[in-house]
């Protein structure tokens, strides 16, 4: 389409929308002017939605096209100019198709690499050419209208998104829709990227005949569409942060760009995602959009246009202040769940090996001083930063949200319940960030409990019938103390900024074989041969049967020896970690204790937990449950942690693998401790010491491992 065509094609559309030719041009000049440029070239549209006239505004679609950008300019080279988004009012689907075709469908030659993505409301549609089928559509910003024939909807086609995006000359094309198309019974007050089914509502005619146009037309590429959810009765959720809003797929998905390694495989991609998505309280699976075309889809398209160097970062450098002391940084690949605690003093280095020192952070966005080194050259903007040390404060409470379906008088009891609590703080659902939610079973409103995120009933947390506020806070605080050991061991993960070379396999044992189920390794010391020779298929979340045989593989890459310990949670209510046991010497005592061990990997070594040997199998016992774990490493022994664990008292003969761990905050503070005591610079750092954990990242690797029993 000409660029005459497209602009007499859209001018209806600009009254409606409040904007002038002259702004519309100002809009469209950013990239008519890169035609001249040579290929390939990279080359995006950027669409989010928070504002819409007739329904519930979301809150995260525009930090979405944000988190999205950043990205595509800093970590995989894409210039400003060749990124359209359009936001808000803007993302009509007019405008929306009529960008499409001249953005990308103009511009894209045989090997570009294409990028769409949508973030806002999805919903379902029937067609009036075929009322007994009923489609997928995303909702655009002026999703509707009445009329005298009634509800006309003005959505865009998941169908017609497929087409228009198979339509593109070049087989690098990468969609990316964090939406879903199936309302939640009950959202617990949190918000959801899907409206129900306008029954009576009718697609608009020039959808159907665009639609119509399209499927006469060739379809060249095969596109690669990541979605939010991979269950189409999902709902993708979008959650408040720190500061800010986004769409848990669009930031799970961001964060691990950031920090992964070229050429990554899709099912490795969504491996990570899904499970950073359970560690943000979200059951929500993203997945692949499977089409005739891309069944044999294997590498996300993007990660292929990596330089073979590129070890990945946990941000940029924005701007510079001018007294060239203060630089202005973007931190979209720290882990989301780190970023809360992520302390003043928290060191990053650049390629020019000068520091910087974090003074203050709001949202995604930071300022940090410069720590000049003799003989390092000037910082630029655009330089990517790498984790080097974490600080984070000792003092961190679990985040209960009140739901907003609780009575004034039950909220009020349960602030004040909760407030007596150690370790604990509430905070009104939605409002501000929080780990779990308490309120009311849906289909027994006289009954407490704690909920995840998702709004999922933790197992064993229902009270009784008719109990009162306070005593179910009560009978709730066991489980809490529980649930921030497993918070804490989260804010260790750090599989994309170690500097340990590490490398751990969650494997099932088929007779005298095993199966890998899934893999986690410290990306930043891999190369790009070692990445790709390394990379198996795996579910997002893998499966195991009851009665399997499991166990790790771990391979201590690095050139000193180091210290493990796993820790994990099962059904988000029960701890528990890896024993290795030893008896020791005989005594006069008629009663003798066997003690944890330390477990030590030398240097070169691999080493399988539990042994392989029929006394210590780690069998998966039933009923079913989902469990995720954390095998964190520490280039010195964990004293500490080791000493508090032989002090608990277990079940004498009981000397399984993997068995309840009782006293798991004490523990975790105990290995937090012991993680801190290995960083070499805390004596750089005495002042921050004092109240914060100081995690320096060439001495600890943390990875995390989830999976679903059945």
């Amino acid at each position: 389409m000409k660029r005459r065509t497209f602009l007499n094609r859209i001018g209806s559309i600009l009254a409606v929308l409040g904007l002038t030719e002259a702004e519309w041009l100002t809009l469209g000049n950013r990239y008519y002017y890169a035609l001249a440029q040579p290929s390939p070239r990279k080359l995006a549209l950027l669409i989010g939605i928070n504002q819409y006239p007739k329904i519930s505004a979301l809150s995260g679609c525009l930090t979405d096209v944000e988190l999205q950008r950043e990205l595509l300019m800093h970590r995989f080279g894409f210039q400003g100019s060749d990124i359209l988004t359009l936001t808000e009012e803007q993302a009509s689907r007019e405008f929306i198709e009529a960008a499409f075709l001249d953005h990308l469908g103009k511009q894209a030659k045989p090997g570009d690499v294409v990028v769409f993505h949508f973030s806002g409301y999805g919903s379902r549609v029937k067609l009036e050419t075929l009322p007994e089928t009923i489609q997928n559509a995303l909702v655009p910003a002026n999703e509707s209208q009445t009329t005298e024939n009634g509800k006309i909807v003005n959505y865009l086609l998941e169908e017609t998104l497929l087409l228009l995006l198979r339509s593109l000359p070049t087989n690098k094309v990468t969609g990316v829709l964090d939406t879903s198309y199936y309302p939640p019974s009950s959202a617990m007050g949190l918000k959801t990227r899907a409206l129900p089914e306008s029954v009576e509502a009718k697609l608009a005619i020039e959808e159907l005949e665009f639609l119509k146009q399209l499927q006469t037309q060739k379809s060249p590429s095969t596109p690669v569409i990541l979605t939010a959810t991979s269950d189409p009765k999902q709902s993708a959720r979008e959650e408040l942060f720190s500061g800010f809003s986004a769409g848990l797929f669009t930031y799970a998905l961001t964060q691990y760009l950031w920090e992964v390694t070229p050429a990554t495989k899709i099912p490795v991609a969504l491996s990570h995602v899904g499970n950073s998505l359970y560690k943000l309280g979200s059951k929500q699976q993203p997945g692949l959009l499977k089409t005739q075309k891309n069944q044999d889809a294997e590498i996300l398209h993007v990660t292929s246009q990596l330089p073979d160097n590129s070890i990945g970062a946990e941000g940029v450098v924005r701007a510079i202040e001018e007294d060239g002391k203060t630089v202005h940084l973007w931190l979209g690949g720290l882990p989301a769940q780190v970023l809360l605690y992520y302390g003043v003093n928290s060191r990053l280095t650049l390629p020019t090996t000068e520091q910087l020192i974090l003074r203050s952070r709001t949202g995604l966005t930071a300022k940090a001083q410069i720590a000049k080194i003799q003989g390092a050259t000037p910082i630029q903007v655009g330089q990517l930063i790498q984790e080097a040390v974490r600080v984070l404060p000792r003092n961190i409470n679990l985040i209960i949200g009140l739901d907003t379906g609780l009575e004034r008088i039950e909220r009020v009891d349960a602030t004040s319940g909760f407030a007596a609590t150690a370790h604990v703080s509430t905070v009104t659902a939605g409002e501000q960030p929080a780990d779990y939610i308490f309120g009311k079973l849906q289909q027994a409103p006289s009954r407490y409990g704690l909920f995840t995120l998702d709004g999922e009933l933790i197992p064993n947390t229902a009270g009784e019938v008719g109990e009162a506020v306070k005593v179910a806070v009560l009978r709730l605080v066991p489980k809490l103390s529980t649930l921030l050991a497993a918070k804490l061991w989260r804010l260790t993960e750090n599989a994309g900024s170690s500097r340990l070379a590490i490398k751990a396999s969650l494997e099932i044992i088929r007779g005298t074989l095993t199966e890998v189920l899934t893999q986690r390794e410290t990306v930043r010391t891999l190369t790009r041969e070692k990445s790709l020779s390394t990379q198996h298929s795996q579910l997002s979340t893998p499966i195991v049967p009851i009665g399997s045989r499991i166990q790790y593989r771990v391979e201590n890459q690095s050139d000193r020896p180091v210290y493990l310990i796993l820790l994990g949670l099962k059904n988000n209510q029960t701890a528990v970690a890896f024993y290795s046991w030893e008896t020791p010497p005989e005594t006069n005592t008629t009663e003798t204790k066997p003690l944890f061990k330390e477990v030590v990997i030398a240097p070169g070594e691999t080493l399988t937990l539990p042994k392989t040997n029929a006394g210590s199998e780690w069998v998966i016992p039933s009923p079913a449950f989902f469990s995720e774990q954390q095998l964190i490493f520490n280039s010195a022994p964990l004293v500490a942690t080791l000493a508090l664990m032989n002090t608990a008292k277990y079940p004498a003969p009981d000397e399984q693998p993997i068995a309840p761990l009782l006293n798991s905050l004490d523990v975790i503070q105990a290995l937090l401790q012991d993680l801190h005591n290995a960083s070499a610079i805390k004596t750089e750092m005495n002042g921050t010491a004092a109240d914060s954990y100081i995690l320096d990242v060439n001495n600890w690797a943390s990875l995390s491992f989830s999976f679903q029993v059945v």
